[in-house]
Parts: C-alpha cells; structure tokens; sequence
C-alpha cells in the first residue's frame, strides 16, 4: 500500500471517530462499514489490552469477541467514544474470563489399568482387613437376639417400627438392643487402637 493510501485511510478513519466530527458522518455510514473502521482503529489496542489481561494465547480470540459484541450492540451509531466503548467490552470479557478459569473444573480421564493418585497404600488395606476381622468378632460376641437385631437395623437396612413388627417386640426393645450392639461395638473397636 502507497503512503498516500495509507495515509488516506488512516484520516478518513481519524476523522470519523474524532471527537470534533459530528455524529451525523458516522450515523450516515452503513452499519457494516462503521464496524470496519472502528476495527481498522482500535483492533491493535483492544488486542493488546487483552493480551496483558488474559495472555497471547487467548487474546485474539476474545478481540474477535469483543467486535462481534460491539457489532450487535443498538449504541453502535451512536457512540461519542468507540475506543471506550470497545476496551469497555474487553474489560468485562476479561473479569468474564478470569471468572471461568478460577472457577473451572479440572477433569483427568479414566483409563482402565491406570492407578488412581488416592489408592489406599498395603498399610491401610492391612488396616481395614484387621478391623473387618475385629468388628465381626466384636459381633459374634453379641447375644442372638441383639445380634438380629443390629443386623436388621444396620444390614438390612429396616426401621425399628419393622424390626419391632418382624420380631413382635416392642420399639423400646429393639431401641435397648441397638444401644447394648453399638455400645459393645464401640468398646471393642476403641480398645483394638488405644
């Protein structure tokens, strides 16, 4: 391009968005040309605006965003100052960004054969294996009646008003035989740690 032309261009565009030139120029270009011009001026700062808000690599992505923005906006032919109006957009498409990327979930794929990064180490494996031995002895210890009882609460997943139904006792007694199964329960588990 001749210096000529662009020295053409550049005051054709310098004038329309001057701030001495009456708005009557800009209202009576065609919206798409008004969106070329406003681009040809202010596409290199909105860019690098954006490039130290949000990096090289997504900057130019976002520009385009906030031309595409700019271009639907009503106030597009009525704007005293394009350059505030459009590093406004890129503002708040950055805050936008930086809303995202903090909130982003991290997701890692699931392969078969692949160890998980929380896989119980062989220490606590022995550990669980120990105490399942424990709790079923602690159980077996148990008297029969309180025993079923338990079971049917904690195993079989029923209410005291059907354990009570099923066994023809009162809800007090299976209430007293759940207490008596989790109190023993409990001081054989704690006694296997101390």
């Amino acid at each position: 391009m001749t210096d000529f032309a662009a020295g053409s261009r550049h005051h054709a565009t310098q004038s329309l968005f001057s701030p001495s030139s009456p708005q009557t120029i800009r209202a009576s270009l065609p919206r798409g040309h008004l969106l070329e011009a406003l681009y040809r001026n202010e596409r290199a700062g909105v860019l690098a605006y954006l490039k130290r808000k949000v990096g090289h690599e997504h900057a130019s992505d976002l520009a385009q965003e906030v031309f595409l923005r700019a271009a639907g906006s009503a106030q597009l032919h009525h704007l005293r100052n394009p350059g505030g109006f459009l590093h406004c957009i890129a503002r708040n498409l950055a805050i936008d960004f930086a809303r995202r990327r903090r909130c982003r979930i991290v997701t890692l794929p699931l392969t078969e054969n692949v160890d998980g990064a929380s896989l119980p180490c062989q220490e606590d494996r022995l550990h669980a294996a120990e105490t399942k031995q424990l709790f079923e002895k602690a159980l077996a210890e148990l008297p029969a009646k309180t025993a079923r009882v338990f079971a049917m609460s904690r195993f079989e997943k029923k209410s005291y008003r059907e354990i009570h139904l099923e066994l023809g006792v009162g809800v007090s007694t299976v209430e007293y035989h759940m207490t008596k199964a989790l109190a023993h329960l409990r001081r054989e588990l704690v006694a296997r740690d101390a």
